[in-house]
């Protein structure tokens, strides 16, 4: 699949244009490791370019989309990162400090591949933040505007071969939950709310200063946030406290963005886990017309979002629960959810969370079967 052909796709995508061919990619997997061991895959090693390689066995259309990284993702962009040390030896497990400088308790000899036990979080008062976290999250830090030149540039290019650009930042909430953690940061809206301005005060003055230096290169076709504020039954914090501590630095970034961006049309992304349903409403209110990975377990009902919302781009949504079953459930879910989804437009359908390490190979490809038909 050409890269021009997907170009086309994405542009088709954004322009939610009805019954258009649907770009298809993944939003990432949990199994490949016990694919390998099976023997369906190849080992990582044995492949230069991997993720071609997975593009290729599972059909998925050729990346048209560059990512303009520099403010985080999960956390945020430190610089200089904290030392990853070992705390404290527990046997099987090791409690080490990572790079957010978190207290995390791991198995001994593998720190990633699975959600580690969170126990302690590196701001937890006003001096905790200025001694030794918020120095690391300032635009002057040595080397950050440096990448971020270089970063702009490779993107120009990019867009000047037709790909979408997307800036990505950590979106506010993730970035104070995994600044004191998600228990702590509760108490601190309501016990030191000066804090709490002080950390996202800094989140945006940070993120100003990257995307300035960037769109002195290049427009933006789309901010994506990072956000994770839902939960399997809602939002995490209430609409008052959104609107408190998040919107007007969210309103500040994007005004500012959309001023330097040359007159390009900016889309808003916000990537959230759970229930998204009850948030819609409110991030529209700062521009937001994109929103992913609509998590089926959680009960979100595409079907449902796409009627109400005509305007609003989706991605996500296939539920991993189904995959992983496969057989003609997998066949009459997939029969009852695209065909109205295809005829409406503005959807990229993925897996909505990373496929499960349960999922059996042969269930998947059938997956990627039905989907090459569905979306062709």
């Amino acid at each position: 699949m050409q890269a021009n052909c997907s170009v086309k796709k994405l542009k088709d995508f954004y322009a939610i244009r009805p019954d258009a061919p649907i770009y298809q990619k993944e939003f990432g997997f949990y199994v490949l490791d016990r694919w390998v061991k099976e023997g369906y895959l190849k080992p990582r090693g044995e492949e230069a370019d991997y993720d071609a390689y997975l593009r290729k066995v599972f059909g998925f259309d050729e990346p048209a989309i560059y990512y303009l990284q520099g403010l985080g993702w999960c956390e945020a962009a430190f610089l200089p990162r904290f030392e990853e040390k070992v705390l404290e030896d527990r046997g099987e497990h090791e409690l080490v400090q990572d790079f957010a400088g978190r207290s995390v308790l791991v198995f001994k000899g593998r720190r990633s591949g699975f959600m580690p036990e969170y126990l302690d979080h590196p701001v937890k008062d006003r001096y905790s933040w200025e001694a030794n976290v918020q120095w690391r999250l300032l635009p002057d830090a040595p080397g950050r505007m440096e990448k971020a030149r270089e970063d702009a540039k490779k993107a120009r290019e990019a867009q000047e071969r037709g790909e979408v650009v997307v800036q990505q930042s950590i979106g506010g909430y993730m970035y104070l939950r995994s600044l004191m953690g998600p228990s702590e940061l509760l108490y601190q809206f309501y016990d030191n709310p000066k804090l709490i301005h002080s950390c996202m005060e800094t989140w945006l003055n940070l993120a100003d200063a990257v995307t300035a230096e960037h769109q002195k290169s290049v427009s933006f076709d789309e901010l994506f946030l990072a956000e994770d504020i839902c939960y399997n039954h809602g939002c995490l914090i209430s609409p008052e406290m959104m609107k408190k501590f998040l919107f007007p630095y969210y309103r500040q970034l994007i005004e500012r963005i959309q001023k330097r961006n040359r007159g390009r049309r900016l889309h808003i992304q916000i990537d959230t886990d759970g229930r998204a349903d009850d948030v819609i409403d409110l991030y529209r209110e700062i521009g937001m017309d994109y929103m992913s990975p609509f998590e089926a377990a959680a009960g979100c009902d595409l079907i449902a979002v796409s009627e109400r919302y005509p305007n609003l781009l989706l991605s996500g949504g296939i539920d991993k629960r189904k995959i992983a079953e496969g057989g003609d459930a997998l066949r009459r879910y997939l029969d009852s959810l695209m065909p109205p989804l295809r005829r409406r437009g503005g959807f990229i359908p993925t897996c909505d969370h990373g496929v499960p390490e349960e999922t059996p190979f042969e269930h998947y490809m059938l997956y990627r079967s039905l989907m090459k038909e569905y979306c062709s």
